[in-house]
């Protein structure tokens, strides 16, 4: 039987809610404040920074970075916020230039959190130290570096017990979340294949001419002088080869398949393309006697790579920074029913949908909107990465306040994280298929889901 369209999004959006309604979350005992500090205060950091600033319930009690320029900016954001001044270290007194200053930080009276957002190097090891300290930690992502760094991270957290949450703010994005509200309203039927990346030209951010007016803009330097990212992130496109950053495109495809919540990646394996972008983006910036034009950079410029999952799913990431081309992540959800796709705006469901062809997916997404974007749009609104980033700060702020497991915890952090040393390891092994650690050791098969059930967190 055909069912009307206006019928079925009534039902699905029914089924959806009546899904977010029945899952509990078990209570530890409440905070009003939280006292936070931050590590790192670069770009990345002072975005972050900004969140915390917007909030009532957040006192920014220390700050840490070793570069003075954007530390002296993260502490005019808070004089412009009229907020005490928090306790600096890294670039004056005692700390100045000590790449360690961050230690100092922990030390802090009274800190209750710690936000790490720093070069990928350095999140293991100074979560570490802040688990060990007994204060949570809200990540940005990477977890770690190695796969050990993975293992290293987890052992931490299960033996201090102190909250862990990856920043993974793509898990937060409207269009994804109205997703997720169909996957478990059964809209989609039985999930069978999942797609998502980033495909993102980093080329400006990977060569930067260091002019701090032009963060993104222009060159083609990278190491000390740069004040973007490039002082880091280009040298992991020289030396390593595999899919350097899955977060964005895993996290929504995890919470949509369930992923050690009745569900787990079982197997892996990546291809990588020949490396040519970075190379002719050198020769153009600078022609062929520029410094840089003698690099020889390591990481293809396509990389793909396939997971496969308990339940029978499959999943395809692609990391695609090197070549021109506009921004995307490349969502693709695919069930026995119908499927989903972020590139053309797009959806099919069968028998509501006209016969092989797409519609827009803007009025679905109207009817089936999550309950935390229908509570917090507003308060969303003008925060970075679409609104996103409000939704990732308030997430761990508000569980971290309630004593509530974090909605992207450890587990979640370090799987998707180590995706990456797994496909660098596939493709150094020719290609091979990998299995996937259990990190869970089992637990993955009875915990229950509690992302995004409800409109808190």
């Amino acid at each position: 039987m055909k069912m009307h369209r206006r019928s079925f999004l009534r039902q699905g959006a029914a089924a959806a809610v009546l899904g977010a309604t029945t899952v509990g979350r078990v209570r530890a005992a409440t905070r009003e404040r939280l006292r936070v500090g931050l590590i790192g205060t670069g770009l990345r950091g002072q975005v972050l920074l900004a969140e915390l600033l917007r909030r009532d319930d957040v006192d920014v009690a220390a700050l840490c970075d070793i570069d003075p320029v954007m530390l002296g900016r993260a502490r005019a954001q808070l004089r412009q916020a009229a907020r005490a001044a928090p306790a600096t270290f890294g670039s004056d007194g005692s700390t100045a230039g000590d790449p360690q200053a961050w230690r100092a930080l922990l030390e802090v009276e009274g800190l209750d959190a710690v936000v790490i957002a720093t070069p990928w190097e350095w999140h293991a090891p100074m979560a570490i130290a802040a688990m060990q300290a007994k204060v949570a930690v809200a990540c940005e992502v990477v977890a770690g570096i190695s796969l050990q760094d993975h293992w290293d991270v987890l052992r931490a957290q299960q033996d201090s017990g102190t909250p862990y949450m990856l920043l993974e703010n793509v898990c937060y994005r409207r269009d994804v979340m109205a997703v997720l509200q169909m996957v478990r309203a059964g809209l989609f039927g039985e999930l069978v294949h999942l797609q998502g990346g980033y495909q993102h030209d980093l080329r400006a951010v990977k060569f930067n001419s260091g002019d701090p007016a032009r963060p993104y803009g222009g060159g083609v330097e990278f190491g000390e002088r740069a004040f973007s990212e490039a002082r880091w992130r280009t040298a992991h496109s020289v030396r390593r080869n595999g899919e350097l950053y899955p977060s964005h495109g895993i996290g929504p495809c995890a919470m949509y398949a369930g992923i050690h919540r009745g569900n787990r990646f079982t197997h892996i394996n990546s291809f990588a393309s020949k490396a040519r972008g970075l190379h002719a983006y050198v020769l153009a910036q600078g022609g062929t006697d520029h410094p840089n034009a003698a690099v020889e950079f390591k990481l293809g410029d396509v990389v793909t790579t396939t997971l496969a999952c308990a339940n029978g799913e499959t999943i395809l990431l692609q990391h695609d920074t090197s070549l021109p081309r506009p921004y995307s992540l490349g969502f693709r959800v695919q069930g026995t029913k119908g499927l989903w796709m972020d590139v053309n705006r797009g959806i099919h469901i069968e028998g509501v949908s006209p016969p092989h062809r797409f519609e827009d997916f803007q009025r679905y997404q109207e009817r089936l909107e999550h309950p935390l974007w229908q509570k917090h749009a507003g308060a969303a609104a003008g925060a970075g990465h679409g609104g996103m980033d409000f939704f990732v700060v308030h997430a761990f702020v508000e569980a971290l306040k309630a004593g509530a497991p974090m909605p992207i915890d450890i587990y979640d952090a370090v799987a998707w994280s180590a995706i990456t040393p797994l496909s660098e390891q596939s493709i150094a092994e020719g290609y091979r298929t990998l299995e996937f650690p259990d990190f869970t050791e089992g637990r993955w098969r009875t915990r229950a889901p509690i992302f995004a059930f409800d409109d808190r967190y």
